[in-house]
């Protein structure tokens, strides 16, 4: 039951072979033995968890079933869920009862889906190996001396432990993508705006996106068909027709034209990665697509662009947590403006305050015409890159990551080095387009991620495309030694 899809779990469920109430509780048994080691979950809330698959037995018994009703999802620990602690994986919320729901919390809860826990994060998503988060590291269920990537580490180990059938994650840079890859999973980042923001604690606002993560590209549209949505609450959420992101899952590849960009196959690619992508590219030739060669120019600036960008947002978004309000405040100030100062120095994490500093400095007199203004222009020239691409193919293919999972420890003292593992991934963010990384193969015994890339609004052709590769493949079936 552990490795079965959610279409399989759905079915399972609405023929009675299982009850709500079961399914959760072998995910809270498995939780209980494993997360221990593998830090998958901040949060667990048997007693919550089972009112909501007792509920979605109720409706199950009326009749009244949806695709997800009764499968428990875990939440990403960013995302507010009433009555849940809510800690952004941050010391400064380590206390926070979140007093309403995530529109995607919400989503979820109106299609009759189990929340099963909060998974742990880098703090405030600022991370790409989940070495960030108050709550300790996360480690990877292929390896416990590796990292899951980041920021959504927590969400992607808990899928590939088994310890739910699949996570909500968010993706800024790359932080549901680039954990998909290391941890041998699926995952999307859709186009900017298709999911709403609302209740998702602020990071960048104008990178930040929600998306699910799980085995297959397949459970992959369930999950979107649930959290896609307008929602009047958020400023950004697109006001579009619902559609069925299932709807192109058996479409042909005939015809088919992938672009291959020579700048993500050069200097700084694992050799055992680029393998797999070649191997999973000739695969996708054999299914009828046809490949060209295209170029992303401006790539190689996204990562300096990025974090002038992101931090400036960030330095913004984090004011708010000040100890006036919610959250945590220093026990000892002698006035007004030293609580703040002890508050965010004790309450933020090393690589929280680094952010900041940067996202204030570049926003700082005289420094924001040179920093912030240049890397906006230079945001639309990325943008653009991939518009001319997109005159010339469907969807842009290349690796998720640049190598497979680091040891942890590896990249912590080198931020620098720790910023290039969203190389391929950020570019996609800043141009605000639908992303994904599907499984691909393995290089020395660790999982490698497929990116596609998409044109906006291209999900469900970029799912269909994922799932026609796993139709004829069979590495996203394939789990860590020991879960079971």
């Amino acid at each position: 039951m552990i490795h079965a899809s959610l279409k399989d779990l759905a079915a399972a469920l609405a023929a009675k072979k299982i009850s709500s109430v079961e399914l959760t509780q072998l995910y809270l048994d498995r939780i209980e033995r494993l997360n221990p080691d593998i830090n998958a979950y901040i949060t667990v809330d048997a007693e919550k968890s089972l009112a909501q698959a007792r509920a979605a037995d109720e409706r199950i018994a009326k009749g009244e079933t949806g695709p997800l009703t009764g499968v428990p999802i875990a939440q990403k620990d960013i995302f507010c869920a009433k009555d849940w602690i809510t800690t952004c994986g941050s010391k400064m919320l380590g206390n926070f009862v979140a007093p309403y729901d995530a529109h995607i919390v919400e989503q979820f809860n109106r299609a009759g889906a189990v929340n099963l826990g909060k998974t742990n994060m880098d703090e405030f998503a600022m991370g790409s190996s989940n070495e960030t988060s108050y709550f300790g590291k996360v480690k990877n269920p292929w390896d416990r001396e590796r990292v899951p990537g980041g920021s959504s580490g927590g969400s992607a180990a808990a899928v590939a432990a088994r310890l739910a059938p699949a996570a909500t994650g968010t993706d800024t840079g790359g932080s549901i993508r680039q954990p998909a890859s290391l941890c041998g999973l699926s995952g999307l980042k859709p186009t900017y705006g298709v999911c709403s923001r609302y209740g998702m604690i602020a990071f960048a606002s104008s990178l930040d996106q929600a998306g699910p993560m799980a085995k297959s590209a397949e459970d992959l549209a369930l999950m979107m068909n649930v959290m896609a949505g307008f929602d009047q609450r958020d400023s950004t959420s697109l006001q579009r027709e619902n559609e069925d992101y299932t709807r192109d899952l058996d479409k042909p590849l005939a015809g088919l034209k992938i672009g291959l960009p020579k700048e993500y196959f050069a200097e700084g690619l694992d050799a055992g990665v680029a393998q797999a992508v070649q191997e999973a590219i000739d695969q996708y030739r054999k299914l009828g697509a046809e490949t060209v060669e295209i170029s992303l120019p401006n790539t190689r600036l996204s990562i300096p662009v990025y974090y002038v960008l992101a931090p400036a947002e960030a330095s913004s978004n984090l004011s708010r947590f000040d100890g006036v309000r919610y959250g945590y405040r220093a026990p000892e100030y002698t006035d007004l403006l030293d609580m703040y100062s002890k508050t965010r120095a004790q309450g933020f994490g090393a690589e929280v305050k680094r952010r900041i500093m940067i996202g204030t400095y570049v926003l700082s007199a005289g420094y924001y015409d040179a920093y912030y203004l240049k890397a906006q222009k230079i945001r639309r020239l990325i943008a653009q890159d991939f518009e001319e691409a997109f005159k010339h193919c469907d969807v842009i293919m290349g690796p998720a990551a640049p190598g497979t999972a680091f040891k942890v420890g590896e990249k912590t003292s080198d931020p620098v080095q720790m910023y290039l593992e969203d190389l391929y991934t950020i570019a996609v963010n800043l141009a605000g387009l639908p992303g994904m990384s599907i499984p691909a193969g393995f290089s020395n015994g660790l999982p490698v991620g497929l990116q596609i890339i998409g044109n906006y609004f291209s999900e469900s052709r970029m799912l269909g495309i994922g799932h026609a590769f796993q139709q004829a493949t069979d590495w996203h079936t394939k789990a860590p030694a020991g879960i079971e």
